[in-house]
């Protein structure tokens, strides 16, 4: 079984920084995308940014310049270095894999959420 969890969400003030981190953990064979998506109240999940397994990376216009998606493969986990943060970045945030199983099917996974709070 293929477990995602998410850490560092919390308040902040407008021009603030939060740092997002996911590991995965379980067994599989690799782990292909990361990614981060969040969900404010009443909107549906949108797309933050992706990293590949070999370094590419893309992000959301609406977070370009003021987020770094960054990965460790050899620990597993993507992070998602957040500053000048803005009210309209309050939302859970949702990690995702591609994961590899060893049969090498592919599927994806989400973490549970992390809450970012940006106060005014």
């Amino acid at each position: 079984q293929v477990q995602l969890v998410e850490s560092g969400g919390g308040l902040v003030q407008a021009g603030g920084s939060l740092r997002l981190s996911c590991a995965a953990s379980g067994t599989f064979f690799s782990i292909d995308a990361m990614s981060w998506y969040r969900q404010a109240p009443g909107k549906q999940r949108e797309w933050v940014a992706t990293i590949s397994n070999g370094g590419g990376i893309n992000y959301a216009d609406s977070v370009k310049g003021r987020f770094t998606i960054s990965r460790d493969n050899a620990k597993n986990t993507v992070s998602l270095q957040m500053n000048s943060l803005k009210p309209e970045d309050t939302a859970a945030y949702y990690c995702n894999a591609m994961i590899t199983h060893i049969s090498r099917s592919k599927a994806p996974y989400w973490g549970q959420g992390t809450q970012v709070t940006v106060s005014s």
